[in-house]
């Protein structure tokens, strides 16, 4: 079974709060992302990318299940449909150290739709219920679904309700919604981010027809005063694509969305704190690139932003010396 990686800068476990989360996102959230945002808020829930029941029961689950205990508050999301093999990935997600399970029942590219996994799911709520149900049925830890609020065909609020009744159900009482429908033919994964309209007033009809579910919104949301706005109505936001492109948006997440007295780490602090794992991960015969390619979106709003992201994204792969290079790009943050 697979151990997280220990740390030397957490003694107690962090609590988990759903008032903001930062999205699983494909190919963006792994577990070197997910190590810097939490350097840049203690409080913000993270999710791993999108992991299948295939790939932890059959591949390489150390692979997969590996992170580090600096990130808890972190959230497993799983892809399957079938109870008995998300069960088991559960139990194995808890064992490795997990707070959360989450099911994805909002992704709508065609390769996952083709094994049944993702928005697909919305068009078998008795399906989700019977997954949700064994996984809870499995696992001490919560077990929540991430879904849409319709797709194509199935975009009625009768049939979301039925939906969401359905897995409310077998016991998941935590849900977040995807505020757009998700079109399953025709459309790339990134056009059904960008095509669907976003739909809050759907989302917020959800949240007060079933007051007494937990409902996050998600979609679209790129501030903190967007995010204090709909927290007047949903119980937690969470943002995908703002928060990796604009990461250090997260420095503020803890004093204004929960009132912590953090100081606010400056954009030099919060890059150099990355300084020991990079070395850790170069030591372990790891490339500089994989942990700073997630790092590029800290050029925003500073003299020298476009060097900082050019000695990242193209000096990096010419360099001997990636410490160094690191330090000097550093240097270019000093005072911000």
């Amino acid at each position: 079974m697979p151990k997280p990686t220990p740390s030397s800068t957490q003694t107690t476990r962090p609590t988990l709060s759903r008032r903001f989360s930062v999205a699983p996102m494909m190919d963006w959230t792994d577990r070197h992302c997910r190590y810097f945002h939490r350097q840049l808020s203690q409080h913000a829930l993270l999710y791993t990318e999108m992991v299948t029941t295939g790939a932890i029961l059959h591949g390489d689950a150390e692979r997969f299940l590996r992170h580090n205990t600096a990130e808890y508050p972190l959230a497993l999301q799983l892809g399957g449909s079938t109870p008995a093999d998300l069960a088991a990935s559960a139990k194995m997600g808890q064992q490795a150290g997990y707070d959360e399970i989450n099911l994805n029942v909002g992704c709508p590219s065609d390769r996952v739709q083709n094994n049944m996994i993702g928005a697909c799911l919305m068009g078998h709520p008795q399906l989700v219920a019977d997954c949700v149900k064994a996984m809870q049925d499995a696992v001490e830890i919560p077990v929540t679904v991430k879904h849409r609020i319709g797709i194509n065909g199935r975009d009625s609020y009768a049939e979301l309700c039925d939906f969401v009744g359905t897995v409310k159900e077998a016991g998941c009482t935590s849900f977040t919604v995807h505020a757009r429908i998700a079109i399953l033919e025709g459309l790339s994964p990134k056009e059904n981010r960008e095509i669907p309209p976003l739909r809050y007033d759907v989302a917020a009809r959800l949240k007060q027809d079933f007051p007494e579910l937990e409902l996050i919104l998600n979609g679209g949301i790129k501030t903190l005063a967007e995010c204090e706005q709909h927290l007047q109505v949903f119980d937690g936001v969470m943002l995908g694509r703002e928060a990796y492109q604009n990461p250090y948006l997260l420095a503020f997440v803890d004093q204004q969305l929960f009132g912590s007295e953090r100081p606010v780490l400056s954009r030099f602090e919060a890059f150099n704190s990355m300084r020991d794992y990079i070395a850790a991960h170069i030591e372990d015969g790891g490339n500089m690139h994989h942990i700073t390619r997630h790092m590029l979106g800290m050029a925003q709003g500073f003299k020298g932003a476009r060097k900082f992201r050019q000695m990242l994204s193209v000096d990096i792969h010419k360099t001997d010396k990636p410490l160094t290079l690191f330090d000097q790009v550093g240097e270019l943050l000093q005072g911000h």
